[in-house]
C-alpha cells in the first residue's frame, strides 16, 4: 500500500535528510516543499497519508499550517508529526491544540523517527482498511436496495397488470399516466426521488377495481346512481390492499389509490377533500389520468380532440383540478407528444411485458 508522506520544511537540507528516512520505512513516498503554502496546496488537492511539518518557517508556521490543514475536509484524522526544539514546551502545547498527534525533536535522531512514523503510518493504514470496508459494504447496501426496488417495481407493475386485466383501459394508459405524472412533478418542482417515486406509484391509482363486479366495471354505459356509488369504492379498496406496507413506494400508490378521485373544490371521493387537503400525489394524478382517458379511444367511446380535453382541464383548474398541476401539464406540450408517442395503446403488448420498463 503506497503511503504518501508530506514533508514541509523551509530548509532544503532538513527535508533531503526526512525525505531519506522515509524511504526506508514501508512503502513511504515522500513529498517535498520547501514552500508550506505549496505544501499546504497539495494537501488540499490531494489526500496525504502522514504529514511531517516544521514549525520555524517564514510567513506560515508549523502551526497555523496544521491548523488549514485540519480546517480542509477529510483531513481530521490524518496523523501529523511536529518538529519542534526541544525546549519549546508552550509550542507543543498549542500545536496539540491545532491537531498536532506527535512530534519530533531537533535534531531528529534516526531510530526516533523511524518509530514515530512507523507508529503513525500504521495507524494511518488501519484507516485506510476501514475506509476502504465500509465503502464496499455502502455499495453492498446499494446493490441490496437496488434488488428491493426492481422487487417492488416488479410487484407494482403485475399488480397493476391484474387490475388492467378487468378494465377496459390498456396497459399503455397507466404508463403514459405515471409519465405525465412525472412531468408534472418535475414543472412543479418537486425532488427528483420524488418524481421518481410517483412514476412508479401511479400505475397503482386504480388497484381496487379489482373488487368491483364486472357488470359495473365493464357496463359499456352510463352507471346509474347505485352503480356509481359501488364503483367509487375502488379507491377505498385499493387503499386497503396497499396500505402498511413498509415500502415508501407502495405508502405513496397506496395514498394515490386513496384520493386520486377527489376534486379541489371537495366534490370528489371518497371523503370530499379539499385542495392541499388532498395529497399533491393524487393531484398530479388526477389531471394526468384525466387527460388520458379523455383521449384515448376504447370500444365504447371515440378519443377526444387534444383541444377539447385542454379546454376541460383548464375549465376544471380550481374545481376538479389543482391550477397549478393543469399549468405545470399544459407547459411542456412537446413532452406531452413524445410520451403519448412512445407509449401507444398498440404498443401495449410489448411494453407489458417489459417489467420495471418505467
Amino acid at each position: 500500500m503506497k503511503m504518501n508522506v508530506i514533508v514541509v520544511d523551509d530548509t532544503p537540507i532538513n527535508v533531503t535528510l526526512i525525505a531519506h528516512l522515509v524511504r526506508r520505512l514501508d512503502d513511504g513516498v515522500p513529498v517535498e516543499f520547501t514552500d508550506p503554502r505549496k505544501g499546504l496546496t497539495w494537501c488540499v488537492e490531494q489526500v496525504p497519508d502522514l504529514v511531517i511539518v516544521d514549525y520555524m518557517m517564514p510567513e506560515m508556521d508549523g502551526i497555523e499550517f496544521v491548523r488549514r490543514f485540519r480546517a480542509c475536509p477529510g483531513r481530521e484524522d490524518i496523523p501529523v508529526l511536529m518538529v519542534t526544539a526541544n525546549d519549546q514546551i508552550e509550542v507543543r502545547h498549542q500545536a496539540l491544540e491545532a491537531g498536532a498527534n506527535d512530534f519530533l525533536t531537533k535534531p531528529i535522531d534516526k531510530a526516533e523517527f523511524m518509530a514515530r512514523a512507523r507508529n503513525m503510518l500504521s495507524l494511518r493504514r488501519s484507516q485506510r482498511k476501514l475506509a476502504d470496508h465500509a465503502a464496499w459494504l455502502a455499495e453492498e447496501v446499494k446493490k441490496a436496495t437496488a434488488e428491493i426496488l426492481a422487487r417492488e417495481r416488479e410487484t407494482i407493475i403485475r399488480l397493476s397488470k391484474a387490475a388492467d386485466s378487468r378494465d377496459p383501459e390498456t396497459g399503455a394508459h397507466i404508463l403514459r399516466m405515471s409519465h405525465y405524472s412525472k412531468l408534472i412533478a418535475a414543472r412543479l418542482g418537486l425532488p427528483e426521488a420524488d418524481q421518481e417515486m410517483l412514476l412508479e406509484a401511479a400505475p397503482m391509482h386504480d388497484i381496487g377495481k379489482v373488487g368491483i363486479p364486472d357488470n359495473i366495471l365493464l357496463k359499456p354505459g352510463r352507471l346509474d346512481p347505485g352503480e356509481f356509488e359501488i364503483m367509487k369504492r375502488h379507491a377505498i379498496l385499493g387503499y386497503d390492499i396497499l396500505n402498511g406496507s413498509q415500502s415508501s413506494m407502495l405508502q405513496a400508490a397506496a395514498q394515490i389509490a386513496l384520493s386520486h378521485h377527489e376534486k379541489y373544490d371537495g366534490s370528489g371521493y371518497p371523503y370530499g377533500l379539499k385542495a392541499d387537503a388532498i395529497p399533491i400525489f393524487a393531484r398530479i394524478c388526477s389531471v394526468a389520468d384525466v387527460f388520458d382517458a379523455l383521449t384515448s379511444e376504447r370500444p365504447y367511446k371515440k378519443a377526444w380532440e387534444d383541444e377539447r380535453a385542454i379546454a376541460l382541464l383548464r375549465e376544471g383548474a380550481g374545481s376538479h383540478f389543482d391550477p397549478a398541476c393543469v399549468q405545470a401539464f399544459l407547459a411542456d406540450w412537446d413532452e406531452v407528444m413524445a410520451i403519448r408517442e412512445r407509449f401507444r395503446d398498440d404498443e401495449a403488448e410489448k411494453i407489458a411485458h417489459q417489467l420495471g420498463g418505467y
